[in-house]
């Protein structure tokens, strides 16, 4: 997750790197206000092509097994819901809600920009309950029935770090996506939200979008084949009065969803013939908030796969930029994603899990990382920053860019970001707010006044295979 905030980033190309930058002053600034970035490079086609082996296999599927193995063994951030025991202790599930649902220590604002009094505070803590879990929990299986909001309060009530800048909800981490499996731990005062615990993360949901039923049934359905990987952005299930549950529902990037193989092809699905479309098979909830399985239809066409794609640069290039001007959102909130839901997402739809946040993405034990400290002096950051390739993650505290390319040995990268700035040639700042998933130069960037990106790096991760 983007911890950076909606604060500018400020590029500039006068920053005294020893490695030589592209010069504002003899390259015409497309009114865009990107400096390098024209409409050829908007395209993923422009990156592909200066590849020298776009199509080539970075990893098969045994070795992406593997790594989601280690990475769901080793990270901590990652929860092996498959293996839970039958009982968990009181201090288990309480240590879960207790590291998102603590009292803030600084002031928040509302969508209309007066304080979060200490009344209101009050009762959102109090509804999540921590002095009713009782000694023991026995945790019910559960799958989101669509996308919905993991939140770190049982609440829906946005909050803001300052007045008048309603981008970022305090509130919000994460999201589910329909079919994802999870359990149930615990559930709020007042019955609307549930406590739930998911492979990549632990967080409050609203109870209507969780269907709870057996782990056997949970995780029959999860590993059925044939099945569907979503590939494009956010697709979304064919319009169906039938069943409002399943029409338009939002499938996005790396959503693995089976298919229905029970339906006859000659007989409607939701009032419609489905020989144009693939019949997934999706959760749905019942009254009674039962887990059960239902038809939907999904337009045949680029948006979706009968596997995982292979992880090839060519892919990593082309699933980035199926993003491209996506609206930023915090937590995966306005039906999008921040930077690191947004990296996570281009490579599930390659089949490789990874961490949820920033954070725990940059120094996973799980995955090919190398840290940065401010041991690391510049000769250093910028030798790696040489050696960096296609798909490679770039990481500034609170926030990942994926490197693209390089035109003329500078390298490009892709990131979910809220802005640039750059120093012009007279020396002033031009501010660009982004807000969105864009294409911009890598070793200008800078952190502050001072620190360029690169000066500020604390890891850079490749996704590869295992080494050990």
């Amino acid at each position: 997750m983007n911890t950076f905030r909606q604060t500018l980033l400020v590029v500039t190309l006068a920053c005294g790197l020893s490695t030589p930058l592209m010069a504002i002053g003899t390259q015409a600034v497309p009114p865009s206000g990107i400096p390098g970035i024209g409409d050829a490079q908007l395209t993923p086609e422009f990156w592909v092509d200066r590849l020298a082996a776009p199509d080539a296999i970075v990893m098969d599927k045994t070795a992406i097994a593997a790594l989601n193995a280690r990475v769901l063994r080793l990270d901590p951030s990652m929860h092996d819901i498959r293996h839970l025991p039958a009982t968990l202790p009181r201090d288990t599930v309480a240590g879960w809600i207790g590291k998102l649902t603590k009292r803030p220590n600084k002031p928040l604002y509302g969508i209309d920009s007066a304080p979060i009094t200490d009344g209101t505070l009050d009762e959102v803590i109090a509804n999540a309950a921590t002095d009713a879990i009782p000694d023991t929990i026995k945790p019910r299986y559960g799958m989101a029935v669509r996308r919905t909001a993991l939140r770190g309060y049982p609440s829906d009530l946005r909050v803001f770090s300052r007045p008048g800048d309603t981008d970022i909800d305090r509130f919000q981490e994460s999201a589910l996506f329909p079919g994802n499996p999870l359990v149930v731990v615990h559930a709020s005062r007042d019955g609307r939200w549930l406590f739930v615990v998911s492979e990549r993360y632990a967080a409050w949901v609203y109870a209507e979008d969780i269907a709870t039923g057996t782990a056997a049934q949970v995780f029959a359905h999860a590993d059925a084949s044939p099945y569907r990987v979503v590939t494009g952005a956010t697709p979304r299930t064919v319009f169906t009065p039938e069943v409002p549950a399943l029409s338009r529902l939002q499938l996005d990037m790396g959503t693995r969803v089976p298919l229905d193989t029970t339906v006859p092809a000659d007989r409607p699905v939701n009032g419609q013939s489905p020989y144009t479309s693939w019949v997934l098979s999706l959760p749905v909830h019942g009254d009674d908030g039962a887990l059960s399985f239902h038809p939907a239809l999904l337009q045949r066409g680029p948006e979706s796969s009968a596997d995982y794609l292979p992880l090839t640069h060519a892919n990593i290039v082309r699933q980035a930029f199926r993003f491209l001007g996506e609206r930023y959102g915090w937590g995966h909130a306005y039906d999008g994603r921040d930077c690191s839901g947004f990296v996570s997402d281009v490579y599930r739809s390659m089949g490789v899990q990874m961490p949820r946040n920033t954070g725990d993405q940059a120094t996973s034990p799980g995955l090919d990382h190398t840290a940065y400290t401010d041991k690391d002096d510049r000769a250093t950051r910028l030798k790696a920053v040489a050696a960096l390739d296609i798909g490679d993650l770039v990481y500034i505290p609170g926030h990942v860019m994926m490197v693209i390319g390089r035109i003329d040995g500078q390298p490009y990268v892709i990131h979910d970001v809220g802005g640039i700035s750059y120093r012009q040639p007279d020396g002033s700042m031009r501010e660009i707010k982004l807000n969105e998933v864009a294409v911009t130069p890598l070793l200008p960037l800078m952190f502050n006044d001072t620190q360029t990106f690169v000066d500020r790096m604390t890891s850079i991760v490749r996704i590869r295979a295992p080494q050990h």
